[in-house]
């Protein structure tokens, strides 16, 4: 019996994950999660179109669009650089928001992704698409009231300019950059279950990815919020590290991939079981707030 070259049996493999020949937008693909997952895409034989403000060195992508996420303009522009239909959207990137006010880190962290998503991708997604963001642990506790009345508003604003409209309306405007990407992650979340009832029934996937204290270049940005590195792992739990990018960057490929073809609305918490034992009442949360409570806080040092 003749035996197969290797190369054959490389062809005779089934692509179980079905990225081949795929069109997918990455964006925050210049460093850390959004990085790792355009690298993952291309090794899985993907067309990666990437999105950053900082030039992509992914080698093999198809093509970097230089974009500034927290412009409309710049969004549009980049879009009109990709292919009329898209497989897969990736919403990936982020501020911290310890560089930027609230303002632009809420446009850049949510307003740019629900934008996107609803006033591009739609006409440009068929059956069999899929939609994932990379949102984050800081986003657990979105169902509580004392945090959707504030965001809500912003989430079922019509486009770009009603987002940012209801944004600037906000008592919480004024607050520091690093509770906007709080407040960003809170929306996320919940984005997903609007958009699960909007995209659903095309056939058309939505999910996230809710990392853990994540190894990226925001690292030095967390630090200083935390004011250690012992106090970051503490946010780790029984893991005792950050996770790597690409440890964030393979659930998110799956969210997307065949083989999570039933796999829809999912918020899936990637941070080592700590959020789990939080919620059993095991481990104590460390991030107990809402917005507010915050503003209840500002009131009371004002009187």
């Amino acid at each position: 019996m003749q035996r197969l070259t290797f190369f054959e049996e490389e062809m005779q493999m089934k692509d179980y994950l079905g990225y081949t020949g795929k069109v997918c937008v990455v964006t925050g693909a210049a460093s850390g999660m959004g990085k790792a997952t355009a690298e993952m895409l291309v090794d899985l034989g993907a067309m990666v179109y990437a999105l950053d403000w900082a030039e992509v060195k992914v080698e093999g992508i198809t093509a970097y669009l230089h974009t500034d996420l927290s412009k409309k303009e710049s969004i549009d522009a980049a879009f009109a650089q990709i292919p009329d239909h898209i497989d897969c959207y990736f919403g990936i990137a982020g501020v911290s928001g310890l560089g930027t006010d609230f303002l632009t880190t809420t446009k850049i962290d949510l307003i740019s992704n629900k934008y996107i998503s609803e006033c591009i991708l739609p006409a440009r997604m068929t059956e069999g698409g899929a939609i994932a963001y990379m949102t984050s642990t800081a986003g657990i506790g979105w169902e509580q009231e004392g945090n959707k009345r504030h965001y809500l508003p912003v989430v079922e604003a019509e486009g770009w300019d009603g987002a940012v409209a209801a944004l600037e309306k906000t008592p919480l405007i004024h607050l520091p950059g690093n509770l906007g990407y709080s407040f960003s992650k809170l929306a996320m979340n919940y984005l997903v279950a609007k958009q699960q009832a909007l995209f659903a029934a095309r056939k058309i996937r939505v999910n996230a990815v809710l990392p853990g204290s994540t190894d990226t270049g925001l690292k030095g940005d967390f630090l200083k919020l935390t004011g250690s590195e012992e106090r970051l792992l503490a946010f780790t739990g029984h893991a005792h590290r950050l996770a790597a990018s690409e440890e964030m960057a393979m659930p998110i490929v799956f969210q997307c991939s065949d083989m999570a073809s039933y796999l829809s609305g999912d918020l899936m918490v990637v941070d080592y079981g700590s959020s789990l034992e939080v919620e059993a009442g095991i481990r104590p949360n460390a991030m107990a707030f809402t917005f507010d409570m915050i503003l209840e806080k500002m009131a009371a040092m004002h009187k």
